[in-house]
């Protein structure tokens, strides 16, 4: 059997194809036996402190990390940075436009150069870097942001095409020298039960946005994968209209199966179990057993007819060891059981997980 890379194995997935084996989407990139099916790149045009707790994003909304968010930053909703919508154009300040040109090439090198990325093996991600909706809850929270959906859309819609109007200029130039595999977005404008707001305002806000957002990619032939956490089918057609060939987290209340089915030869869903399954009732203790055949469970079910990848994050602390052997189990399995399901035989035969020694 003739080897095929990550990169070819997940560009298979592009409109709901099959790849060789099933392929593990690791969010961030992340590498496991050398191998990482896609890896992000970034044009870091407007600097900004966004990732460090009590940062600030290009836009001016503060961030805030906890041990419980893993550390990741969030908004800090205890300082919200537009109390009313109407008061946009007075609050909220543009960054600072560069002079000139931006070094594109440059940028471009510099992340193949920090994420260690070979684009013969790596299927290469980059996009506009902007989230309508978790933009305008991240200003005024989540309240405040669907409060202001609800009574004033236009001023919603002002604002934020403004934003893009701003950034549009550059992620048209930047796609050319990046020449991205895959144009990626994300905005989690969905809860576990449904989206959180109704299709209609969907369709007049934001669904328009997202067009001008992937249209340099849909006029470069450039396939699309996009993020949103939730309970997205009421909007998936929308999606696949403005041109969403793959799409992540696609977790279980989204009728999975169906999905398949419905948008067979379109779509490809990389399908993620809900964080919490993954962590035993008796955590930090574990059985290693019960978390592989939970993998092998997941991919049994959701595998056939192609147009799958798998993943899967269970969430801790910052710190906690044990979630870095559960992460490791679960991924361990999944490489070689996405091997083994689809007879793909060109990496060898299975090697025993040796798990490292847990820090004191």
């Amino acid at each position: 059997m003739v080897q095929i890379t990550p990169k070819e194995n997940w560009l298979r997935l592009v409109n709901g194809g099959t790849p060789e084996y099933i392929p593990y989407y690791a969010m961030m990139g992340d590498e496991y036996r050398g191998e990482a099916h896609t890896k992000g790149i970034f044009a870091n045009i407007f600097p900004s402190t966004q990732f460090m707790d009590g940062g600030y994003d290009m836009w001016g909304v503060r961030q805030v990390a906890a041990p419980g968010t893993n550390n990741a930053t969030m908004p800090d909703v205890r300082n919200i940075l537009l109390p009313e919508i109407d008061d946009w154009k007075k609050i909220v300040k543009f960054p600072k436009k560069p002079e000139g040109r931006p070094d594109y090439e440059k940028m471009y090198e510099d992340s193949i150069k920090m994420f260690n990325i070979d684009r013969s093996r790596s299927a290469v991600s980059a996009g506009p870097g902007f989230s309508p909706f978790q933009q305008l809850v991240g200003m005024m929270g989540f309240e405040g942001g669907l409060i202001a959906l609800a009574e004033d859309p236009d001023a919603v819609s002002e604002m934020l095409n403004a934003m893009i109007d701003f950034l549009e200029p550059y992620y048209t130039e930047y796609i050319d020298v990046f020449k991205p595999d895959l144009w990626s977005l994300a905005d989690d404008s969905c809860s576990k039960q449904a989206p959180f707001m109704s299709v209609e305002t969907y369709r007049e806000v934001f669904k328009p946005m997202y067009e001008r957002l992937c249209k340099p990619a849909n006029d470069r032939g450039i396939p699309i994968m996009f993020h949103n956490c939730g309970h997205v089918l009421p909007i998936l057609g929308d999606m696949v209209d403005f041109g969403v060939t793959i799409t992540d987290p696609f977790e279980p209340s989204n009728d999975i199966l169906a999905t398949k089915e419905k948008y067979k030869g379109k779509l490809s869903v990389v399908c993620a179990p809900w964080w919490h399954e993954w962590m035993p009732a008796n955590y930090p203790q574990y059985d290693e057993e019960e978390l592989r055949q939970h993998v092998r469970d997941y991919i049994d079910a959701y595998a056939p007819g192609g147009a799958f990848a798998f993943y899967a994050w269970p969430l801790s602390y910052f710190g906690d060891p044990v979630i870095e052997e559960v992460k490791l189990i679960i991924r361990d399995e999944a490489y070689w059981y996405g091997r083994e399901y689809t007879g793909y035989t060109a990496d060898g035969p299975r090697q025993p997980l040796v798990l490292p020694e847990r820090k004191a």
